[in-house]
């Protein structure tokens, strides 16, 4: 199965996303969910343009595919803000906040192993959140 990469990103009303390996399929949404459902959405419209109107389909939809979604940083750090403080982030990844705080504003872009240690302790909390009963 191919896994391809949807790019999510901030922009200035909402958030916009694209298919990385194929070019022309795009989304816009207020929510991941949102922006899940659209990509989906066309993805389909354009497999259904293509049988429609004998285009070749793109290699990269041919057979099975499963699809990964990613968003840099600031986006994600904007996008959770009502959720994530600050305070909290630096206490799961170990990140101070003023550091966390340039990488929100878009002053700095975190450096790979940054982005690593973010994603880990995001993952982990996940991981623990998905592990509890109530």
């Amino acid at each position: 199965m191919k896994a391809l990469t949807v790019i999510i990103e901030r922009t200035e009303n909402n958030y916009s996303a694209y298919l990385a390996e194929v070019d022309g399929v795009i989304a816009t949404g207020h929510s991941i969910d949102e922006i899940k459902a659209n990509i989906v959405n066309a993805i389909t419209v354009l497999l259904e343009d293509c049988r429609e109107y004998g285009e070749e389909i793109p290699e990269e939809l041919k057979g099975d595919y499963s699809l990964t979604f990613k968003m840099d940083v600031k986006s994600f750090l904007d996008f959770y803000t009502g959720i994530f403080t600050k305070a909290g982030l630096e206490r799961i990844t170990g990140i101070n906040q003023k550091q966390l705080w340039h990488y929100a504003s878009g002053g700095r872009a975190p450096r790979p192993e940054q982005i690593i240690k973010i994603e880990t302790a995001l993952h982990k909390l996940g991981e623990e959140l998905i592990s509890i009963n109530l």
